[in-house]
C-alpha cells in the first residue's frame, strides 16, 4: 500500500469516526463499580466510547500514532472514566511508582473538565499505568496551571499484554458546578500522553495553534441529569509529635544539646456550604514543612529569594486569590494558631477570603537595587480578600485587598484589576493598587543598606500600576508591558521584593514547526526593557535574545545573549539617590542549556552562563561563570535518584572573589502508590577571598542538611509522616562540619467525610 493510500485511510477514519462527534453524551448507569482497572462490570457496556484520535503536540491535529479508547458514564454520585490504551510495544511503556503529582514524564491518560462551560477554569486529572494520580487546576484568566490543588478521587491502573488500562471515579461532590440546572453541559477533553522519542499529546478534540485558549476548544459533554452536590462536611483531626534539639557551637567547643518536645493536636474543617461555596478552617495547624525546599544559591543576589508554598491550608483553592501581580505569597505567614478561608463562585462571579494570625511577623522590605527580610517578634493578623466578575466573555474585572498588622506595624493594599480579551489572539490586562504602611520605630536599626533607609519612613502610602498587552498567533506572539511602583508602595503579603521603579518591556517570539524526526519546533525570542526609579534615574536597561529548539529524545536546548546596563551599589548608603551616587556597569553574558530524556526513567539537564557580571559587594565588574547540571534516574519502577548541582564563581581584578558550590541529592524508594521513603541531602560550600573583598567576609563556610522521611497516604488528607532531620555547619571558627540542630517528627491525620 502506498503512503498516500495509508494517509487517505487514516483521514477517512477521522472523518467518519464517532469520536469526532461535536458533543459527548454521558449516560447514567446503575450497578456497583469497583475501581480496580479490570473493567469487567456490566455497567461499562453502557458507557459511551470516545476515541482519542488526534495528536495535538508536537504535531498539529494529525492522526494519533496509537489507539486509545475512553469510556464515560455517571451514576449520580460519581463520574466514571476508563481508558484502554493500546501500545505496539508494551515493553516500552514508561511507568514508575511515584508520589502524587510526579508522573509527568510517564505514560499517562487524563481528563480535563470545565464544569461551568465558560472557558475560565478546568479541573485536570491524570493517571499513569500504575494508577498514580496527578491533579491540577488550569486557569485561563492567568494562563497558569496549579498542581497545588489535591482532590480525593479514585483510580487504578494496570499494564496488559496489549498496553495498559486505567479506571477512574471522580466524586461529583468534589466538583463545583451549577446544580440548579436540570442537566449539565460541560466542556470535556480526554487525553493521552505517549512519551517515546518525542512526547506525543493525544486528544479527543483538535487544538488549533492559532487559538491560545485551549479550554475554549474542548468538546461539549451532556449528561448528569438531576445531579446535586451535597453540602459535604469533612473533619480532619491531626496529631503532630516530635522533639528538636539545638546547641551553640563555637571554635573548639560544643555546647550541651537543648531539647524541646512537641505534642500538638490540630483540626481542619472543610464544609461545602453550597455547591459553589466552600469554607475551610484550621485550628492549631502544623504548618511545618514536610519536604525540604529546593536549594538555591544567594551569593551575589540582591533581592530576597522565592520559595514555593507547600502547606495544604494555603494551597487549597489558591487560584481563587490570583491576580495580575503576585500579591499573595503565603510563605510570609510562618506559624499561625488558626486560620479560616472562604471561597466561592456563583455564575459569573467568584470570591475568596482568608484570615490567619501568626506568632511572629516576617516581611520583605523592598528597594529598587536590593531588598532585605524584616523580622518582628510580634503576633500579627493577616487577611486577603479577592473578588472577580466576568461581566462578559471578553471582560473581567476584579478587586483585591491584603492586610497585615501587628502592634506597631501594618501594611494594607487595595486594588482594582481588569482583563479584556476582544478576540482569541489579543488581550489587555491592567491593575491599579494603593498601599498604606507603618513601620516600627526600631526596625531601621535592625537592617542595613537600602532596606534601613526604606524602613525608616513612617506612615507611608503610595500607588502601583500594571498594564500588559499580549498578542498570540499560531507562529508569533508579541507583548508590551508597563509596571510602576511608587517609592512608598509596599505589598508585604505578596512577593514584591522591588519598589520605587517604573519599567517597560517589549518582546516578541516567532516559531517554526516541523514533522522531521530530528526537530519539531524552533523558536526565536527576544525582548528589551528599561527601568527608572520614581525620580527618573536609570536603574537598568536590558536586551535579550534566545533561540530554543525541541527535538528527538524529548530534547530541548537553548542559546541566548544578554546585554544589560545596570547600576551597582550606592556609594553612600545613607542616600537613596542613584545619579551621582552609583556607577553604571555593562554586563554581557552568554547562556546555554539542554535537557533530554533518551531512555525511560532518565532525565539529563544542563545550564550554563558565562560573561561579565556585576560584583555587587565590591561595586565592580568581574568575570562570572555558573554551571547547573541535573540528573533524574529511575533505577527501577520503585527507586529514583535525583541530583542537582550549582557551581557559581566570580573573578575580578585578576583574582577570585567567591566560589559557591551547592549540591541537592534526593534518593527515594516508592513502595507502592501510597507509601515512600525519601532521603534528602543538601550541601553548600562557599569560599570568599578576603584579599579581594571589601570589609569582613567569612573565608569558608559549609552547611549540610539532611532529612529522612517516610510517608503513607490513603489520600491527600489521610496520611502518616515520620522523619528525622539535622543541620551541620562549619566556618572560619568551626573547622569541621558540626551538627547544631536535629529533630524527629511524626504526623498523623485522618479525613472523616460526612
Amino acid at each position: 500500500m502506498t503512503k498516500f493510500c495509508r494517509y487517505m485511510l487514516m483521514f477517512g477514519g477521522l472523518w467518519f469516526h464517532a469520536g469526532e462527534a461535536s458533543e459527548i453524551t454521558i449516560p447514567k448507569v446503575t450497578g456497583s463499580i469497583v475501581i480496580d482497572a479490570d473493567l469487567s462490570e456490566a455497567a461499562w457496556q453502557q458507557a459511551t466510547p470516545v476515541e482519542i484520535i488526534y495528536e495535538t503536540r508536537p504535531a498539529e491535529n494529525t492522526p494519533a500514532p496509537v489507539k486509545t479508547t475512553a469510556y464515560v458514564m455517571e451514576d449520580g454520585e460519581f463520574f466514571y472514566i476508563s481508558f484502554v490504551a493500546q501500545d505496539p510495544d508494551p515493553g516500552k511503556i514508561r511507568a514508575f511508582y511515584r508520589d502524587r503529582d510526579k508522573i509527568w514524564d510517564d505514560d499517562n491518560v487524563g481528563i480535563k473538565i470545565d464544569t461551568y462551560n465558560d472557558s475560565k477554569l478546568a479541573y485536570q486529572f491524570f493517571i499513569n499505568p500504575f494508577g498514580v494520580q496527578a491533579d491540577s487546576i488550569e486557569n485561563e484568566i492567568t494562563k497558569m496551571e496549579s498542581d497545588a490543588w489535591d482532590g480525593i478521587w479514585h483510580s487504578a491502573g494496570k499494564i496488559t499484554a496489549t498496553g495498559y488500562q486505567v479506571e477512574v471515579a471522580i466524586p461529583l461532590r468534589m466538583l463545583n458546578f451549577n446544580d440548579r440546572l436540570a442537566s449539565q453541559t460541560w466542556k470535556l477533553e480526554l487525553l493521552r500522553y505517549y512519551p517515546r522519542d518525542v512526547k506525543h499529546r493525544l486528544s479527543t478534540n483538535k487544538i488549533e495553534r492559532a487559538n491560545p485558549c485551549w479550554i475554549c476548544q474542548m468538546t461539549a459533554a451532556n449528561g448528569f441529569a438531576g445531579a446535586k452536590q451535597s453540602n459535604h462536611f469533612t473533619l480532619v483531626p491531626a496529631l503532630v509529635t516530635g522533639a528538636s534539639q539545638q546547641r551553640d557551637v563555637a571554635a573548639n567547643s560544643k555546647g550541651d544539646w537543648q531539647t524541646e518536645n512537641n505534642l500538638e493536636p490540630s483540626l481542619d474543617v472543610k464544609w461545602g456550604i453550597t455547591p459553589d461555596i466552600s469554607f475551610n478552617a484550621t485550628l492549631n495547624p502544623d504548618f511545618s514543612q514536610v519536604e525540604a525546599d529546593e536549594a538555591q544559591v544567594s551569593v551575589n543576589d540582591t533581592f530576597a529569594l522565592f520559595f514555593n508554598e507547600k502547606r495544604a491550608f494555603f494551597l487549597d483553592n489558591a487560584d481563587y486569590f490570583s491576580s495580575p501581580l503576585d500579591l499573595v505569597y503565603t510563605r510570609n505567614v510562618s506559624s499561625p494558631d488558626a486560620g479560616v478561608k472562604l471561597t466561592g463562585r456563583h455564575e459569573s462571579q467568584s470570591f475568596a477570603f482568608f484570615a490567619a494570625n501568626d506568632k511572629t511577623t516576617t516581611f520583605i522590605v523592598p528597594g529598587n537595587i536590593s531588598s532585605d527580610i524584616a523580622f518582628l517578634d510580634q503576633k500579627s493578623e493577616n487577611a486577603v480578600l479577592r473578588y472577580r466578575n466576568d461581566l462578559t466573555s471578553e471582560l473581567s474585572v476584579g478587586w483585591i485587598s491584603t492586610l497585615r498588622q501587628s502592634d506597631d506595624y501594618h501594611n494594607f493594599v487595595h486594588g482594582l484589576d481588569a482583563k479584556y480579551q476582544w478576540n482569541d489572539q489579543n488581550r489587555l490586562i491592567a491593575q491599579v493598587l494603593h498601599s498604606d504602611s507603618e513601620y516600627p520605630t526600631a526596625l531601621s536599626a535592625q537592617l542595613g543598606g537600602e532596606a534601613a533607609l526604606r524602613a525608616s519612613a513612617k506612615g507611608i502610602s503610595d500607588g502601583s500600576q500594571y498594564l500588559d498587552y499580549q498578542h498570540e498567533n499560531r507562529d508569533w506572539s508579541w507583548y508590551s508591558r508597563y509596571q510602576a511602583m511608587g517609592e512608598n508602595f509596599r505589598a508585604d503579603m505578596g512577593y514584591q521584593p522591588q519598589t520605587d521603579f517604573n519599567k517597560q518591556t517589549h518582546g516578541a517570539t516567532y516559531q517554526w514547526f516541523s514533522e522531521s524526526r530530528w526537530w519539531n519546533r524552533l523558536q526565536l525570542w527576544g525582548d528589551w526593557d528599561i527601568t527608572h526609579n520614581s525620580d527618573g534615574e536609570l536603574l537598568e536597561k536590558e536586551a535579550e535574545m534566545e533561540v530554543q529548539l525541541w527535538g528527538a529524545a524529548q530534547s530541548y536546548g537553548f542559546v541566548g545573549l544578554t546585554r544589560r546596563d545596570r547600576v551597582g551599589s550606592r556609594l553612600d548608603d545613607g542616600r537613596l539617590q542613584v545619579d551621582g551616587n552609583s556607577q553604571l556597569f555593562t554586563e554581557n553574558t552568554f547562556g546555554a542549556g539542554a535537557e533530554l530524556q533518551p531512555y525511560a526513567g532518565v532525565f539529563l539537564g544542563f545550564e550554563a552562563e558565562v560573561g561579565e557580571k556585576l560584583d555587587f559587594r565590591n561595586n565592580r565588574l568581574g568575570d562570572g561563570l555558573e554551571l547547573s547540571p541535573e540528573l533524574k534516574w529511575n533505577v527501577d519502577a520503585h527507586m529514583q535518584i535525583q541530583a542537582r548541582h550549582i557551581y557559581r564563581t566570580l573573578d575580578a581584578d585578576a583574582a577570585e572573589v567567591f566560589t559557591a558550590n551547592l549540591t541537592d541529592l534526593r534518593l527515594s524508594y516508592q513502595f507502592s502508590v501510597r507509601s515512600f521513603l525519601r532521603l534528602a541531602l543538601i550541601y553548600s560550600d562557599i569560599e570568599q577571598n578576603p584579599l579581594n573583598n571589601t570589609g569582613d567576609v567569612t573565608e569558608r563556610s559549609k552547611t549540610l542538611g539532611s532529612q529522612l522521611l517516610y510517608s503513607y497516604k490513603l489520600n491527600p488528607q489521610t496520611l502518616f509522616f515520620a522523619g528525622y532531620s539535622d543541620n551541620a555547619f562549619s566556618d572560619d571558627e568551626v573547622q569541621d562540619l558540626t551538627r547544631a540542630e536535629r529533630s524527629v517528627f511524626m504526623k498523623f491525620s485522618y479525613a472523616w467525610m460526612l
